[in-house]
């Protein structure tokens, strides 16, 4: 990566060939080293962050020989985040598939992608024990658990977030609604757009402005006062199943953030497992992570409740 002269704290760095095709946020993630993906989106929104001297969106591709200015940022000491030994041993146990391009592990419910925001250390600090060439190429959000892809090499990174952005990709999550959801399919479309409410929290809600998303929601099971679903989505937007289900006035269990309603005796975590995935092909595969056992137990005690008359 050629480096260009910049005023003092300021880098121009011109992108390589082997990174053509990468997202911007995903190069600054490589040449911020320890910096939090929210401080990478935070620089880019206020145009801190030019590329080819303007403004760009994080999911920006870039191309071999854009300039890209990053600002002065504080970083973390090089090197990785204390990880506890049994987190490293915790997460061996959850790798599902390993192969030359890819890893797909079982992600526990809790463990962030990345550390920062008050974090000791994410799931990246706990990967670079094991293979530090490890790269995420998507996201779950901290409290989802299930599967989640990290490519093992930077050309697999690229062709494989080619995949997810074209949708050749399909992910499927297990989820608990509050309330009856009274069809046995629908499907929300409906913009999702991320705004900071009146406490300061970021929340994603349906606003005509916001990015496309569509949800596609599908009933297993009905309980009295809640409903079990499957759910498939063809957008990778933030909280996106958790605001579709929060604007279908169905929030998830278990959702600090968009449920009003208190969670069902025994859930301690947000409803929400992404258990399928596929990837289309010549080469199709397809991998499944069952429920959690702190989950399915808490389907056991609604299945075993008596029916309301």
């Amino acid at each position: 990566m050629n480096q260009q002269p910049s005023n003092p704290g300021v880098r121009h760095l011109q992108v390589p060939a082997d990174r053509a095709g990468q997202r911007l946020d995903n190069f600054l993630l490589g040449c911020l080293e320890g910096v939090p993906r929210s401080v990478i989106y935070r620089l880019v929104r206020t145009g801190q962050v030019r590329v080819n001297g303007g403004r760009a969106k994080p999911m920006k591709k870039l191309a071999a020989g854009d300039e890209v200015r990053i600002p002065p940022v504080a970083t973390r000491p090089a090197g990785p985040r204390p990880v506890p030994d049994e987190w490293v041993e915790r997460v061996r146990n959850c790798i599902i598939e390993q192969n030359r391009d890819f890893v797909i592990i079982d992600k526990p419910a809790g463990l962030a992608i990345h550390g920062g925001s008050g974090l000791a250390f994410g799931l990246m600090d706990v990967a670079a024990r094991i293979d530090d060439g490890w790269r995420p190429v998507h996201r779950l959000d901290r409290p989802t658990s299930g599967l989640l892809m990290l490519a093992r090499n930077h050309q697999a990174l690229v062709a494989l977030q080619r995949d997810f952005a074209r949708r050749r990709v399909e992910k499927r999550y297990l989820a608990l609604l509050h309330g009856v959801l009274p069809e046995d399919r629908i499907t929300i479309d409906e913009p999702l757009k991320k705004i900071r409410d009146s406490s300061g929290q970021h929340r994603v809600i349906v606003a005509a402005d916001g990015q496309a998303a569509v949800t596609h929601f599908r009933v297993l099971e009905r309980f009295p006062a809640h409903t079990y679903v499957e759910v498939q989505i063809e957008t990778g937007r933030t909280h996106q199943i958790r605001a579709h289900a929060a604007a279908l006035g169905h929030a998830l269990a278990g959702d600090e953030r968009y449920a009003t309603r208190s969670a069902p005796a025994g859930l301690k975590r947000l409803f929400l497992h992404a258990h399928f995935l596929r990837l289309s092909g010549p080469d199709e595969q397809v991998f499944n992570a069952p429920l959690p056992a702190e989950l399915a137990q808490v389907l056991d005690a609604l299945r075993a409740r008596p029916a309301q008359n």
